[in-house]
């Protein structure tokens, strides 16, 4: 079997020698385990860690141990397909495991993990110990980090490191920073040259991720649209405007055969619109020039209420599937670069972050979310 993950705050770009054969999908109750059948067909084979909201997930390099990431809660691990669990996490200070990394060093594998309070760990052994990056809790303008939902936790969502120098990492804090470290996460600096400071949104950052072919060339998504630095960060271009059609985007992805082809999800407007229309109106979009212009898919794309929460590019030998979980707890698959979506799964939980499948039922939470 190959396999994969799809997940709200987990790794989205899995590379395997033949298309993949089961998905895990993580879900607000669990995670769902999703098999391609011979004619091409899906089933859902079975469920686990059922009650949990899963934030992310991930393959450990080499050893295809499934990590998983609860909210609240801990960091788990499977080293058999999902049929029984182990907790790697005891003793952490924050209340859940938030977003989930797994890059390669000196030989092995090293895991980061962010959490929600916004706090972040890494472990060089497989998760029999960890490092508190403690220095995260004491960034640059880190009193002001606020997220909107009841309690207003910061989390740290999202989280990239150079693949030609390991000691520069880069940090979504939603809401509240972009930052990068030189120095293995001993310090950090707030990339905030793209930032309105005057808007609501001015530092909702979603995903970070570095181009391919060009590891200076740093993307973010926002609550303010796609941002694109050609410095590491530096200097910013902001690649969409106000008029597009996916006014909160998410989930990046980089196509594994062309780094200037991507395709984004995501909302029409930030939550707060969700609420008025309980409608997110999800859909994907796909550039083929760096994310300077942007177009529907030709076939269209099977947009409904739902958001588009994640999305999975799983490369093979023979082309590439792209696949995405909406907050209405559909699956759907692309094999044709983004071009055309079939639908393999429905009536799972939502794959969703926390609050997001609750806005779109036009819930509010306490007045505190304002545009």
């Amino acid at each position: 079997m190959t396999i994969a993950c799809l997940s709200t705050n987990g790794w989205n770009h899995f590379r395997t020698d033949v298309p993949v054969t089961e998905l895990f999908v993580a879900t607000t109750s669990g995670i769902a385990l999703l098999r391609r059948e011979g004619d091409g067909s899906w089933t859902r084979v079975r469920d686990m860690l059922s009650g949990n909201h899963i934030s992310a997930m991930t393959v450990e390099p080499g050893t295809g141990r499934l990590l998983a990431a609860c909210m609240p809660g801990s960091l788990m691990a499977s080293v058999d397909g999902g049929q029984s669990w182990d907790d790697l996490t005891p003793g952490w200070r924050e209340e859940g495991a938030y977003s989930v990394r797994c890059y390669p060093h000196e030989g092995g594998t090293r895991i980061y993990v962010g959490t929600q309070p916004a706090g972040l760990y890494r472990s060089d052994d497989g998760g029999a110990s960890w490092e508190d990056i403690a220095s995260i809790r004491t960034a640059p303008m880190h009193d002001q980090w606020r997220f909107p939902a009841p309690g207003h936790q910061p989390h740290l969502k999202t989280l990239y490191v150079d693949p030609r120098d390991a000691n520069v990492i880069y940090a979504g804090v939603e809401q509240g920073a972009l930052l990068k470290s030189t120095d293995g996460g001993k310090s950090w600096n707030d990339l905030d040259e793209f930032v309105d400071y005057e808007n609501f949104v001015y530092k909702d950052i979603h995903q970070v991720l570095l181009r391919p072919g060009n590891a200076d060339e740093v993307y973010i998504t926002t609550g303010l649209g796609i941002y694109c630095s050609h410095d590491g960060g530096s200097t910013w271009e902001r690649l969409t405007g106000d008029d597009f059609r996916i006014g909160y985007p998410d989930q990046l992805l980089f196509a594994p055969n062309d780094d200037q082809r991507l395709f984004v999800s995501g909302g029409f407007a930030i939550p707060y619109y969700w609420v008025e229309a309980k409608s997110a109106r999800g859909t994907v979009m796909i550039s083929e020039d760096g994310g300077r212009s942007w177009r529907a898919p030709r076939s269209g794309f099977p947009e409904g209420r739902s958001n588009v929460e994640a999305m999975s590019m799983c490369a093979h030998s023979g082309g590439y599937d792209i696949f995405a979980g909406t907050t209405d707890g559909e699956v759907l698959i692309s094999s044709d670069g983004g071009e055309s979506w079939q639908t393999i799964a429905r009536e799972l939980a939502p794959i969703s972050k926390p609050t997001h499948d609750v806005l779109i039922n036009g819930l509010a939470y306490e007045n505190d979310l304002h545009p």
